[in-house]
Formats: C-alpha cells, sequence, structure tokens
C-alpha cells in the first residue's frame, strides 16, 4: 500500500470512527508496534495538530492507551472519543463503578478516577501537546527495555488563552 493510500484510508477511519474531519498532512510514523499486538500512526494534521491512532487485536482500555503512549514518549492533550461522544469516557466509568458499588447515589468526579482508566478504547485517537525527548519509540521485544527509537520528530503545541 502506499503511504498516499494510507493517508486516505486513516482520513476515512477518523471520520467514521470519530466523527473528526482531519486532513493528515504528513504520517510521521506508520503502523509501528505499540505493545505485543498493538500498532499505532503518528501523523500531522493540516492545522499543524498532532494525532497518535492506537489499534489493538484485542482489547484496551484509556489506561492501556496512556501507557502506551507514555512509553512512546508521546504526551497527550486530548483523548477523543468514539462517535464524538463527549460523556463516552464519563458515562462509561459511571456504569463501571455502579457495577462495583451499586448503592451509592453521590458519585463525584474523584470517585470515577479509576474507573475511568478501565473504559474500553479500542482504537484510540488522541491529539498529542508533545513529544518528549523528540524521539517517537516504538515497541521491540529485541531492544532493552522493550523499547527503541523509531523516528526523531521535534512537536510542541502550543495553546493561546
Amino acid at each position: 500500500m502506499s503511504l498516499e493510500s494510507d493517508k486516505a484510508n486513516l482520513e476515512k477511519y477518523v471520520w467514521t470512527m470519530f466523527g473528526l474531519q482531519v486532513e493528515v498532512k504528513t504520517i510521521i510514523a506508520n503502523k509501528v508496534p505499540a505493545g505485543a499486538s498493538s500498532m499505532a500512526t503518528v501523523f500531522l494534521s493540516n492545522r499543524g495538530v498532532l494525532y497518535a491512532f492506537v489499534a489493538t487485536r484485542g482489547g484496551q482500555t484509556l489506561g492501556d492507551v496512556k501507557k502506551i503512549l507514555s512509553r512512546m514518549n508521546l504526551k497527550p492533550d486530548q483523548f477523543l472519543p468514539p462517535h464524538a461522544d463527549k460523556n463516552y469516557f464519563l458515562e462509561s466509568a459511571r456504569d463501571k463503578f455502579i457495577k462495583v458499588f451499586p448503592g451509592r447515589q453521590n458519585i463525584n468526579e474523584k470517585d470515577l478516577g479509576f474507573y475511568r482508566t478501565l473504559v474500553s478504547y479500542n482504537p484510540a485517537l488522541v491529539q498529542i501537546a508533545e513529544v518528549e525527548n523528540g524521539v517517537i519509540k516504538q515497541y521491540d521485544t529485541d531492544a532493552v527495555g522493550h523499547w527503541r527509537t523509531n523516528v526523531k520528530f521535534t512537536y510542541r503545541r502550543i495553546t493561546t488563552s
């Protein structure tokens, strides 16, 4: 497959799964191993926003995605929910919490913190704030610590207020 068809497929998939219209300018790291059964694609949009798309053959949770991004040297800015459902993570965490504590009535954000990490998130699309140390890593069982450099890429999102 060509890189251009990968860009088009990625744009279509992001629109279908996340309701986000994004135009891929450059694919920085294409389908790199991000775990024993996970693959990640890191790409830059035409608007200069860096995204990481992470998928696995099995199931993955928001906590798994956070751990993968950390090991890849990617600092997340925003986790985009499936189908642009703003309440996806909150409602899913609430459902998990209620299964464990069915009698609890007053549930606050602090109560849901841990349960949010257990929410299913496959595939995942994450807006990236920064590439730490200018290096994006990939999973490699032969490397020391199981992670090695895939590509050198410097990025830091500048927020204006």
